[in-house]
């Protein structure tokens, strides 16, 4: 029996490897079934590398990132990977997407999202994919959509950490341990071999929010995540779980 489900909104294909990663390995490998919706394939901004090859073409580029993604899933435990296709550098967000992925929502109902920060002056991609997603959550709450279809109750919403979170104004709120699966991790962000110079860049990101995470706990932590907590968390008792007994 699983342990809900969860969903994961990415911009680009490699971006749900880099940002949250840890948090999907950790769910999935408590029972936890994970969809991750690939909205682009970083096809034109974030495949440098594959651009550099001789007689490379933009249905090869995708072809290579698509590989590389189902193989960092599958590396995460990710239980349904999608890819959308909808374009990069800038990525078209149209209405019949919109209520592709809100359809979704309702077909899932997923226990909580993960998605981009709700800025980047780097990359307006990602931006534009939070408020998408966002907007999806609040459609499949919407008696008026699709009334024949039941209503998903609150998600929470958690954003992922962004490429240069001060310029992001980004701010974690929200750390968690990955330290259990962290293998799994650096094996899926090793699958993105089109963007090789950004391994260790995340490697050294997870040992920062470990030790972050180890300042704010009893915990022996080394490697970690960071999220944006979008609503108030709703507990039943103020006490953290590790002081309960």
């Amino acid at each position: 029996m699983t342990a809900g489900t969860a969903l994961v909104v990415s911009a680009h294909s490699a971006d749900f490897v880099w940002r949250a990663g840890g948090a999907i390995a950790l769910h999935a490998g408590e029972g936890m079934d994970v969809t991750v919706v690939c909205l682009s394939y970083g096809e034109r901004g974030e495949s440098a590398k594959l651009w550099r090859q001789d007689g490379m073409t933009l249905d090869r580029v995708k072809s290579e990132r698509r590989k590389e993604a189902e193989n960092a899933a599958k590396a995460l435990g990710v239980a349904d990977v999608q890819f959308w296709d909808l374009g990069d550098y800038p990525i078209e967000l149209s209405q019949a997407s919109l209520f592709r992925l809100s359809d979704l929502f309702r077909k899932i109902r997923p226990s909580f999202m993960l998605t981009h920060s709700r800025e980047d002056p780097y990359n307006r991609d990602h931006p534009l994919v939070s408020q998408f997603a966002q907007e999806a959550r609040i459609v499949a709450q919407a008696h008026g959509h699709e009334p024949d279809v039941k209503v998903i109750g609150a998600p929470p919403v958690m954003l992922f950490e962004p490429h240069q979170p001060e310029q992001c104004r980004w701010m974690p709120n929200t750390l968690l341990d990955i330290t259990p699966v962290w293998d799994k991790k650096l094996a899926a962000i090793k699958c993105m071999a089109g963007q090789e110079h950004l391994w260790e860049y995340y490697t050294r990101v997870a040992l920062q929010r470990g030790a972050q995470a180890a300042r704010n706990s009893d915990k022996k932590i080394t490697y970690g995540e960071a999220y944006e907590a979008v609503f108030p968390h709703v507990l039943e008792t103020l006490v953290p779980t590790e002081g309960r007994g």
